[in-house]
């Protein structure tokens, strides 16, 4: 299966390019999930890589939309008797898809108690560099193009340790990351307001992600997580500015309610993913040739996993498809003229808009199923792997 499966739809469709538009699937959200109490098991749970790359290409190949696997190390590790990551990425290339961003892992080691790449331990740092010279091993084998850095580093007690001296030793451990990447490779680095840390984080917010970015080099680039915000936070001018400064990377999916829920997104606030996505649209973001990528970053704790994912993709689908609808004339005209309420109405009448069937039209020509959740129901696939999948360990977060 290709990418991008039968001919698009053509004709003055505002939709089209909806044909250019994918979006990459965490593998770690097809294992176990829970909370800070309990991880919660579910039948058919994947056990190793390749059960989690199947899984996600279930998703690709009901909706055409999600065509890459993001994988996390070291949870998504290959031994060298299973075939190493050749054998990962030949085994995602013959169930239709590609491996994508790799995750690096910097906050399950008790060497990190105090910081990984920020610590004040110059043996804890190297470890933590040396991690990502393992990572960009994986990319070379896989032949992804992403290496996605979040930084849990930071402090909890005012006076722990000098704020200015973790921004030191974090941009010089930060160049030596860098210095790793091959042409043609970027480093993502991540934002997150509070936690595991409280007091501060080392890399709290997008202009600290930008700053270092632009510190290191046009390789460099800030990945947002819609989660990772102080609440009424105005996501999307941050993704404004970004794309702006042509620095915008790529995107980590979820939706909250109070901080980082990694709710499946648009499941809290559909009118702010929609927002996100206008702005993206209106700078033709959406498009390859912008070089973002649209991820999902999300933990099912208590629904079943692979349909959690569908819903997912298809509800992002479904946002980019109203932002697709926006009369853009009328709404520049609007502005010209000064016209507050009627610049909100052209929004809303697009936002309003249902394109439930219009996606199904599309989809159906496509050859893909009008209803992908309901046709993944059907398909038993849930049923026959939850029989083959004896034995072994589920993943689960942190494996």
């Amino acid at each position: 299966m290709t990418d991008q499966p039968s001919a698009p739809v053509t004709g003055g469709d505002p939709l089209a390019e909806l044909d250019e538009f994918s979006i990459e699937l965490p593998s770690w959200a097809f294992g176990n999930a829970g909370t800070r109490f309990k991880v919660f098991s579910s039948p058919g749970v994947p056990r190793d890589p390749f059960e989690k790359v199947s899984d996600a290409a279930q998703v690709h190949r009901l909706t055409g939309l999600a065509p890459r696997v993001s994988l996390h190390i070291p949870w998504d590790l290959v031994p060298d008797e299973r075939g190493g990551f050749d054998a990962l990425a030949a085994h995602a290339r013959e169930e239709g898809v590609s491996i994508g961003a790799i995750n690096s892992n910097l906050f399950q080691d008790d060497d990190y108690r105090l910081g990984s790449l920020a610590h004040p331990e110059e043996r804890v740092r190297d470890k933590a560099i040396a991690h990502h010279a393992q990572c960009v091993d994986v990319m070379r084998a896989t032949g992804s193009r992403d290496l996605k850095l979040w930084l849990p580093d930071g402090t909890n007690y005012p006076g722990q340790d000098s704020l200015r001296a973790r921004q030191d030793r974090l941009a010089d451990s930060l160049q030596q990351v860098y210095a790793l990447l091959d042409p043609g490779m970027r480093l993502l680095i991540e934002y997150k307001l509070f936690e595991p840390s409280f007091y501060s984080m080392d890399i709290p917010d997008w202009g600290t992600s930008l700053t270092h970015c632009l510190a290191l080099g046009d390789q460099a680039v800030v990945v947002l997580d819609t989660g990772h915000h102080a609440p009424s936070t105005n996501i999307e001018f941050i993704v404004m500015m970004l794309l702006r400064a042509k620095r915008l990377g790529a995107f980590d999916f979820n939706s909250r309610f109070y901080a980082d829920d990694d709710l499946m997104v648009g499941a809290a606030d559909p009118f702010q993913l929609f927002r996100i996505l206008h702005e993206i649209v209106e700078q033709d973001a959406h498009l390859p040739s912008s070089e973002v990528s649209f991820m999902l970053d999300q933990c099912h704790n208590i629904e079943p996993k692979v349909r959690g994912q569908l819903r997912s993709v298809l509800n992002v689908e479904e946002g980019l498809a109203k932002a697709l609808l926006v009369d853009e004339p009328a709404l520049r005209a609007a502005h010209e003229a000064g016209d507050v309420l009627g610049a909100n109405d052209v929004l809303m009448d697009a936002y309003r808009t249902d394109v439930r069937e219009r996606l199904a039209d599309r989809r159906e020509a496509r050859g893909l199923p009008r209803d992908p959740v309901a046709a993944f129901t059907a398909s038993g696939y849930l049923e026959r792997v939850s029989a083959e999948r004896v034995g072994g360990t589920q993943a689960s977060w942190g494996a």
